[in-house]
């Protein structure tokens, strides 16, 4: 070859790596990094409950992952993944309740519609393969962090499914009877799974391995673990401090108990007894007084930088106990409302921003349309308050909180933090009202944008009408 041509080819050969190599390195340099975990993101949080089998049709994690960076744009900075774990065969359930059923009871040509639930699990350090693959889960990761979002897991502690390996190589890690028979649950109808005995040291040294993994090898961000309060909270007490050494997480409980929050445990538990209160006020079973009582309730038992999550609707309130329609009716917007303005962090469920009005199976495969109507625009303005104003923070010095009326009919608060003012009026009944609040000053209407001043003159709100107004 002609000498010529080889060093022309070899100057473009290295001017072309050389390009390729500065591409590199501004790509690299444009790549966000999530910060830490801190509870500066806590003070403006707002969770998401990915249910991925009944997000989409494809029931994928590729089919959730499209849609992270929308969830930004209400306000998200935490999706809780629902299990995403294997699902066991064995025992595999195919209907709930006292009566329930397992897959294998049905006739052969029907079982395989029967998935069984998310939290019979037989791998704690394996991907579900009907969600798709481990590097389907790393880039639904990846895009979250990229759009500054968490993600936790959602933890099953108390039990495993009955193909888990443990069952037949350490039948010790598990809770028998007289008979030495593994059993499931005490009091409970779970007989797809077998429950854990945390007697045994090594099965406690065993999970919190297992919970290690999904940290640092698979950079999420913590947990959410479910039933926390049925583990003995002294284990709580050895696996976290673990945990937090290798990174700075989150750590939700499904669970109420002031003691599993104490002294750097879980960041936050659920407001169980809000949410009772707003069903119960919804149907008209209970009054605004009860909401000024569970407030004062809280305000008494949990500390001040206690974090509680509050919710009109998870994946069990869904699928067992009714769609947000069912239980709250016409009361569904104002305590959605009311979940964003109270102290702590509001939750947000697969479909509730599409309108969910179906009670998603929990055993088989299921979706919703996804069509943005009135609720998406509900939590996009409810979301951007949430994460701009700090009157609204709602972490470990949250802002605060206090009742303006003690009227049946009324729930009215303000939430104040700096300079930042605001107050939340709501009627809670079927009767359109006058209410007077001892709030005052120059305040813009949130969701109408119109200016009003509040000097003691009575406001007119309509049946289940609910304002948020912004210190001007």
């Amino acid at each position: 070859m002609n000498k010529q041509i080889i060093v022309l080819l070899a100057v473009v050969s290295f001017l072309g790596c050389r390009e390729e190599t500065q591409t590199q390195i501004m790509e690299t340099a444009t790549v966000k990094t999530l910060a830490p975990v801190s509870p500066e993101m806590m003070e403006t949080g707002i969770i998401y409950e990915a249910n991925i089998r009944q997000y989409s049709p494809e029931g994928t994690f590729k089919a959730f992952t499209k849609d992270i960076p929308q969830l930004k744009t209400l306000g998200v900075n935490t999706i809780w993944l629902m299990p995403v774990f294997p699902i066991s065969e064995t025992k595999r359930k195919a209907t709930g309740g006292a009566d329930s059923k397992f897959a294998s009871e049905f006739p052969e040509a029907e079982q395989s519609k029967y998935l069984g639930s998310y939290y019979a699990v037989s791998d704690f350090t394996k991907i579900n393969p009907e969600f798709g693959t481990i590097e389907d889960f790393r880039t639904l990761v990846k895009t979250a962090h990229e759009n500054n979002i968490y993600v936790i897991l959602d933890w099953v502690p108390n039990h495993t499914g009955w193909d888990h390996i443990w069952l037949k190589e350490h039948p010790e890690y598990y809770t028998q009877n007289e008979k030495g028979e593994v059993i499931h649950p005490k009091d409970t109808d779970w007989s797809d799974v077998a429950d854990l005995n945390y007697e045994n040291q090594n099965m406690r040294n065993a999970m919190i391995d297992a919970m290690s993994y999904w940290i640092t090898k698979e950079n999420v961000d913590g947990f959410r673990c479910d039933v926390a309060s049925s583990v003995p909270t002294d284990f709580w007490e050895q696996a976290i401090p673990k945990l937090r050494a290798q990174k700075d997480i989150f750590m939700l409980a499904e669970a109420w108990e002031p003691e599993l929050l104490k002294d750097g445990l879980f960041d936050m538990g659920y407001a169980w007894d809000r949410h009772h209160i707003m069903n119960a006020i919804a149907k008209g079973e209970q009054e605004a007084t009860a909401w000024h009582a569970v407030i004062a309730q809280d305000s008494a038992r949990y500390e001040a930088n206690d974090i509680l999550m509050n919710f009109v609707t998870n994946h069990d309130e869904n699928s067992w106990n009714g769609t947000i329609k069912e239980r709250m009716g016409k009361a569904s917007e104002v305590m959605t409302a009311l979940s964003y303005m109270t102290p702590g962090m509001p939750l947000i469920y697969s479909g509730q921003e599409y309108d969910l009005d179906h009670r998603l199976l929990f055993f088989e495969k299921d979706s919703f349309p996804h069509t943005k109507g009135n609720m998406w625009k509900i939590l996009e303005k409810l979301g951007q308050l949430k994460v701009e104003n700090e009157a609204l923070n709602g972490g470990k010095n949250a802002a605060a909180y206090k009742n303006l009326s003690d009227s049946k009919d009324v729930i009215a608060f303000s939430r104040t933090k700096g300079n930042n003012k605001v107050v939340f009026l709501a009627n809670v009944t079927d009767a359109p009202l006058k209410t007077n609040t001892p709030a005052t000053g120059k305040y813009t209407d949130y969701f109408s944008g119109e200016p009003i001043e509040l000097k003691g003159v009575a406001l007119a709100l309509k049946p289940w009408e609910y304002k948020i107004l912004v210190s001007n």
